[in-house]
């Protein structure tokens, strides 16, 4: 159970990073995707990951069925947090309704065809060396770590339903070219501060 645990924020936090990436490359307006108050943590990658990883073991021999539920199990993952959120703190993290073949605005075709091949990355690539990473973890650091995350998520819930927007979970702070520029001392490097 602790590996599990462990398995959960490591892949959250991957996710993370992989929304910074996207957000910065394809959607540079919106940038807010981390979904606890301090942690730079997307639980909906941790979940997505946990339900591919589970029968991999099974599923490892055959790619195209492993990468056929890899893109069932995220999307299920995707849809369920979706409605979650919506249903449980009234805010929407994602909303996919200007895409084609979408289910509501909470998934749609084309993510779940990368989450195909994500998961295929995940199992084959990436969780032999998470799995390797978790093993050495001290298993007295487990415990700590969860009470933190539980403290977070429960000041994150609070936040979330007291101002009904994820505007509160954003990560990053933008200042006006202008001010950003006599913070560094009136020089122009061309780049606006994020």
């Amino acid at each position: 159970m602790r590996e599990w645990f462990w398995y959960a924020v490591l892949y959250s936090f991957l996710g993370f990073l992989l929304e910074v990436a996207y957000a910065r490359t394809v959607r540079a307006e919106k940038q807010d995707r981390k979904c606890f108050y301090f942690l730079p943590l997307c639980p909906v990658y941790g979940l997505g990951a946990l339900l591919i990883l589970a029968p991999a073991p099974l599923l490892a021999g055959r790619p195209l069925l492993l990468a056929l539920w890899s893109g069932a199990a995220a999307t299920g993952a995707e849809y369920a947090m979706s409605l979650f959120y919506e249903k449980i703190f009234r805010v929407s993290f994602w909303d996919y309704t200007a895409l084609p073949w979408n289910l509501g605005g909470r998934v749609c075709l084309a993510f779940s065809l990368c989450w195909c091949g994500l998961g295929l990355l995940t199992v084959y690539g990436i969780h032999p060396l998470a799995a390797a990473l978790v093993a050495r973890i001290p298993e007295g650091f487990t415990l700590p770590c969860a009470l933190l995350l539980g403290a977070d998520a429960l000041w994150t819930a609070a936040v979330l339903r007291r101002s009904g927007s994820t505007d509160a979970l954003i990560w990053y702070a933008r200042r006006p070219r202008r001010q950003a520029q006599e913070v560094r001392g009136g020089e122009d490097s061309g780049i606006s501060g994020i």
